[in-house]
């Protein structure tokens, strides 16, 4: 299971990183909300951790444009952001969980282990056009059977445009 962790205190980062990978999970770590966007829509990742408060792109921003974009990799907010106006927005925007810092480190790897159980739960996510075929959960796009390899920006429009089947997409839709 690969995990993204989006945190801009080192420290803080480096601890994730070390502990979850001493769990056994494959882990990138970023500093940056900016990185944190290019990364989640050009890999592929069962869980993101994602602080609030970065510099470059905050998280609430982060996970609204994953979102649009058809990203719905589980994810999780870890932040001091702690009130209940703030918790409501993180999972009104489409965050999967909600951690306060400072945290515990075993409430942190139990919501993990929840949240990769029920990503690996979901059904099978396919959009099928004639011979073309999204996997969105896969982040794969075949035509006739032969896969097509696209950049972030392509997947992230193609997606876009697919889910939106039959819909006027706005330049300002398309933009975000």
């Amino acid at each position: 299971m690969k995990i993204l962790v989006v945190e801009d205190e080192p420290k803080t980062s480096a601890f994730l990183k070390k502990g979850l990978t001493e769990e056994g999970y494959l882990v990138d770590a970023v500093f940056d909300g900016e990185e944190a966007f290019a990364r989640a829509q050009s890999r592929d990742y069962d869980l993101i951790i994602l602080d609030v408060m970065m510099p470059k792109m905050d998280g609430w921003t982060v996970i609204d444009r994953l979102r649009k974009c058809g990203v719905s990799t589980m994810t999780l907010f870890l932040t001091a952001r702690d009130s209940v106006q703030d918790k409501v927005r993180g999972l009104d925007l489409g965050a999967d969980a909600y951690i306060v810092k400072p945290f515990s480190y075993s409430e942190l790897l139990a919501t993990v282990r929840t949240l990769l159980r029920r990503s690996s739960k979901r059904g099978t996510d396919v959009f099928q056009l004639d011979d073309l075929e999204i996997d969105f959960n896969e982040r794969k796009v075949a035509r006739a059977g032969k896969k097509i390899d696209l950049t972030a920006k392509e997947y992230a429009l193609l997606s876009l445009l697919a889910k939106r089947k039959g819909e006027m997409v706005s330049r300002a839709v398309i933009a975000d």
